[in-house]
């Protein structure tokens, strides 16, 4: 049989890191004036990316380029899903991307623009138990639970910002006070270690 300790205090060998959180809270905006440039205004949607493996991946970084094939790209040169491709002709200053993801272009001398294609956005059950890959990349997981297809700016989802880029959602003067207040905790409990410790040496030399 198992004994369990009245006390209930169980005595460990050290400390480790057990997990990491992905926290997906929006970082600031900031202005581009690039129209390849995303940026989704909330946390609950991200772009979806297809590997050149076949398999597909998300990001929320909306820093896209055009390739070769005229085809809009993420930064590192992966297609966007559902993919779209400027046609023969487009002029590539008058491409527009509305809130709700529609993508236009002027085409030759065209007065009106074409409409060329439709973002999608993705989101999940738990976002957090999604598996990063690097590159700002993420890929679906059983805890993460099965994509959830969606459109801008409805049913809970983010508008997209064009000419905008989510920026680290580090807040830095906060992560340096949090800092600064454990440094002085452990001083504190240094101190009062030592000041112990002193006590104790001194109790023990006038017993001798």
């Amino acid at each position: 049989p198992v004994s369990e300790i009245p006390t209930g205090v169980n005595v460990g060998h050290g400390v480790r890191a057990a997990a990491t959180q992905k926290l997906f809270e929006i970082g600031s905006f900031q202005s581009t004036g690039n129209k390849l440039y995303l940026a989704l205004t909330s946390e609950m949607g991200f772009f979806k990316i297809q590997m050149p493996n076949g398999s597909f991946s998300y990001t929320r970084d909306g820093s896209f380029k055009i390739d070769s094939n005229q085809q809009i790209v993420s930064s590192n040169g992966y297609l966007l899903e559902p993919s779209l491709t400027l046609p023969e002709g487009a002029i590539l200053n008058t491409l527009q991307v509305s809130e709700q993801g529609e993508v236009t272009v002027k085409i030759n001398d065209d007065i009106r623009p074409t409409l060329i294609g439709q973002i999608e956005l993705y989101r999940f059950v738990n976002p957090a138990g999604l598996q990063a890959i690097g590159k700002n990349l993420f890929q679906e997981t059983v805890a993460s639970g099965p994509e959830i297809p969606g459109f801008p700016n409805s049913d809970g989802f983010g508008a997209v910002l064009q000419g905008f880029l989510e920026m680290s959602n580090v807040k830095i003067v906060e992560e340096m006070v949090n800092m600064i207040v454990a440094q002085r905790a452990y001083e504190s409990n240094s101190k009062a270690i030592q000041t112990s410790d002193n006590m104790l040496s001194t109790a023990i030399a006038l017993k001798r």
